[in-house]
């Protein structure tokens, strides 16, 4: 079986955000990139099936040199081979051709991704790249098996769980709970050192027009002040919530 695992190379949630030109671009100085989560739940769940059932695994990124650290760290955790196609991600429609192009090309039996990045939160491209590519598709994965050609998911719905009975080729949208926090792997040295070895190909990418654009990004506004309210005077509590933070 061979497995493909999309990695989006995202901003660490403890940095600081900050935009330049007018808030149209994103600030990239002292930011630490990290692997996006519900990626790295992903690739985690893809090493199982290498180890326990002997499939390969190869990990993707759309993006330019920078985010190449990023796809050493999916070598160090234990991937075969990663994948660079060397064009900025500028959106979900566009990323989604350049992975379908690679799917194509690298003939994949199952492909995992996150259900959705951190930093845009889209949870647009897994749909479209299963759409583009003819595969079978399973969005909000908390449980993967693959039996031959018959795989058993589960995924999250409202109120609960639902499994699903389906087939190879798939494409996989994952999130917490296709493994737990807990089965995340941190590189160790000997991984680190062989990933140095590993192949990391960059390919061109092939003509895709974005069908968005930013028009600019907008910090959340800063909390206001806190006022405290004596706990024996409800009625000044009741007239605050009701005429001034009018929630009641």
């Amino acid at each position: 079986m061979k497995i493909l695992v999309c990695i989006s190379h995202v901003p660490d949630t403890t940095s600081k955000i900050n935009f330049t030109d007018g808030d149209t671009k994103f600030d990239t100085n002292g930011v630490q990139f990290v692997i996006n989560p519900n990626d790295e739940f992903g690739l985690t769940r893809a090493m199982w099936f290498k180890e326990k059932q002997g499939a390969s695994v190869d990990v993707v990124n759309v993006g330019g040199a920078e985010t190449e650290p990023t796809l050493r760290k999916a070598l160090a955790i234990g991937a075969d081979t990663a994948i660079r196609v060397n064009t900025e991600a500028t959106d979900g429609f566009a990323v989604a051709k350049q992975l379908a192009k690679v799917v194509k090309d690298g003939g994949y039996d199952l492909v995992i991704a996150g259900r959705e990045s951190i930093d845009y939160n889209g949870g647009m491209v897994p749909g479209m790249l299963a759409a583009m590519t003819d595969a079978n598709f399973v969005t909000n994965c908390i449980g993967l098996e693959i039996d031959g050609t018959n795989a058993k998911a589960v995924r999250e719905i409202d109120g609960g769980k639902e499994t699903v009975n389906t087939s190879l080729p798939l494409v996989v949208a994952g999130q917490k709970g296709i493994v737990e926090e807990s089965d995340l792997r941190i590189p160790n040295m000997r991984g680190i050192m062989m990933a140095r070895k590993k192949p990391l190909n960059v390919v061109e990418p092939v003509d895709a027009t974005s069908e968005t654009s930013t028009a600019n990004f907008e910090k959340p506004a800063p909390k206001g002040a806190v006022k405290l309210v004596d706990a024996d005077n409800i009625d000044e509590l009741v007239n605050l919530l009701h005429n001034e933070a009018k929630v009641i």
